[in-house]
């Protein structure tokens, strides 16, 4: 199912783009920084600093309206909680976690004027990588799949994009067990220039 809600966003991201090239196009990359931390007992609460790096497009259907689907690796960082061992046997406590993710953002776009896009729309994630292990490992532990929902404010200046948003996870990350809900939330802030 993950893949083909991969496939899906693939496919409507194609059609998109050849449907509306006339109405205005653009490619860039961009690069930033992930605020996050994953809510829940088995985890420290604190936020804790990720990077996020990729390509974006940029589709005007009107003067105003717009998608922008992105293509980006994403880190995000967590930190066990005193408590995790209590409730997982096998969490140790204060054990660090890195999940890298493939996120697929499908971001419609608002502008009231020439520089400001409001955004918000859903996000797609794989787990691709992690770094730690833990209850056999951090992969096993984690769900592959992520669903999340963004909204944030991006300033166009020219041929550079500066934009901030906040990331709210609907999917429950914990493949372990009904023992906790792990669920991610976050800030993203970020520079990005148009190539085309």
């Amino acid at each position: 199912m993950k893949a083909k809600s991969i496939i899906l966003a693939l496919a409507f991201l194609t059609i998109t783009v050849v449907s509306v090239h006339a109405q205005g196009f653009q490619l860039g990359a961009k690069g930033g920084v992930n605020l996050s931390q994953i809510q829940g007992r088995a985890f420290d609460q604190a936020f804790n600093y990720g990077y996020s790096l990729g390509g974006y497009a940029e589709i005007n259907v009107t003067k105003h309206l717009g998608f922008q689907p992105e293509l980006l690796w994403n880190e995000y960082q967590a930190r066990t909680a005193d408590n995790a061992n209590q409730i997982y046997t096998n969490l140790s406590n204060g054990t660090n976690i890195r999940l890298n993710y493939l996120s697929i953002p499908l971001l419609l776009s608002f502008k009231p004027t020439k520089i400001i896009s409001i955004q918000a729309g859903p996000q797609f994630g794989v787990l691709i990588k992690s770094s730690q292990t833990f209850v056999d490992n951090t992969k096993s532990a984690f769900k592959t799949g992520d669903f999340s929902m963004l909204a944030g404010v991006q300033l166009n200046l020219g041929w550079f994009k500066l934009g901030g948003r906040y990331v709210y996870g609907l999917t429950n990350s914990d493949k372990v067990g009904n023992l906790d809900s792990w669920k991610s939330q976050g800030y993203q802030v970020y520079v990005g220039v148009r190539i085309i």
